[in-house]
């Protein structure tokens, strides 16, 4: 029979094993992003000190006393050289939470700190929070956008499944104490917000998505921009939407922004999810677009398509044929870590340049929205490479 010292020590040893293990790239990918073999964060990277009770007198056993059940929808920022998520951690009792998990390298060897962020709560408290999106902006803060779900108190009596949603804010200065503000005030339901780095005309602005129920877009038109004079009581009065839903493609159902824009010399990168409605249910694909730098409203490039879209093993999970963003780093030397999570369950990391992708959305071509038109620009490219073929 193994003992209490026998079993701790074997979890130690795999735990350690996991988090250290070195991840591989991919080989023969598309060109545009390369992918890695291993997921960088899931539930068993939590510590062990959260899911066992470690005292032999009270938990003789060692039984796993509180679960986790996923690692998702992750923020991400570089902070003091190193590669940090600000994870939703999922519980077995379906609440998430935010902890943070730091890597030297960006790929691999992500490590959680010692507890959970503890955020403060709204004058309303919500009964679940998740999906932080974090912008350094340039007023000095680091601001955290991120989705407040409650119950529904208009719902008919034994309805415990209607929930609303709203943008909650917080800001830090150092990813451990959090100034929780009031939520944002909007007409509609908002669920998908994030905040621009730098000031537009004076006032901050907003990527928002907005929503008529908790699920459904509904009118909601795509992804929106609106101007507000301050953070510390957010309230969207004009929305205009930039990035529009259009039938029979990859956002006919929703849009929404993942982490704020890459500034480039070029544009503002964008990456975004799309989803779509099969009969497998929902399929969430990421896909990106690109806007002015002297009018962030005004789109310049918008390729067909999904960017990058579940395979594999990332089909399967809690919510199948899901990817889902809201992070993302550019360092200084150009390469780009994209932060996704596959089917609610498990974070994995894309590489990249900001070339690569400036060229993707500036050269892909633009979806025609029609079959005729699609396959009129597959047979253009045909056409141009047949040419070069037969030279």
């Amino acid at each position: 029979m193994t003992t209490f010292n026998e079993r701790l020590a074997s979890l130690q040893n795999n735990h350690e094993a996991l988090i250290t293990r070195e991840n591989e790239m991919i080989a023969n990918g598309n060109g545009i992003y390369d992918r890695y073999k291993y997921p960088i964060v899931t539930a068993e990277h939590t510590p062990l000190f959260w899911r066992y009770d470690l005292d032999e007198k009270s938990n003789p056993y060692l039984m796993q006393r509180i679960g986790m059940n996923a690692t998702l929808n992750s923020g991400a920022i570089k902070w003091n050289g190193k590669y940090v998520l600000v994870v939703r951690v999922e519980g077995d009792d379906r609440k998430s939470f935010f902890a943070i998990a730091e890597s030297p390298n960006g790929i691999d060897n992500f490590r959680f700190w010692d507890s959970p962020v503890t955020m403060p709560d709204d004058i309303i408290p919500a009964t679940n929070i998740y999906d932080m999106r974090l912008t350094a902006h340039e007023d000095g803060w680091v601001y955290g956008i991120f989705c407040a779900e409650r119950h529904d108190t208009n719902a008919p009596a034994g309805d415990l499944s209607t929930a609303t949603a709203t943008a909650a804010i917080a800001r830090t200065k150092d990813l451990i104490n959090w100034e929780r503000l009031p939520d944002l005030k909007t007409k509609s339901q908002q669920r998908n917000v994030v905040l621009h780095p730098e000031f537009v005309d004076g006032k901050y602005a907003l990527y928002t998505r907005p929503q008529d129920g908790f699920i459904d877009a509904g009118s909601g038109g795509g992804i929106g921009w609106a101007l507000i004079d301050n953070m510390t009581n957010a309230e969207v009065k004009e929305e205009t939407i930039i990035d529009h839903r259009y039938y029979h493609t990859i956002k006919e159902v929703k849009n929404g922004e993942g982490p704020h824009p890459i500034k480039t010399d070029k544009g503002w990168l964008h990456l975004a999810h799309g989803v779509r409605g099969c009969a497998a249910g929902l399929r969430y694909v990421l896909y990106m677009y690109m806007t002015s730098l002297e009018d962030p409203t005004k789109l310049i490039a918008s390729p067909a398509g999904h960017f990058m879209a579940p395979q594999g093993e990332e089909r399967i999970g809690d919510v199948s044929n899901v990817l889902f963003t809201n992070g993302w780093i550019a360092d200084e030397d150009g390469k780009v870590f994209i932060y996704y999570a596959s089917s609610d369950t498990r974070m994995h990391v894309a590489t990249s340049t900001i070339d690569k992708l400036v060229d993707y959305c500036m050269n892909t071509p633009q979806d025609g929205l029609t079959t005729t038109a699609s396959v009129n620009t597959l047979k253009k490219m045909i056409s141009h490479n047949l040419e070069i073929i037969n030279k």
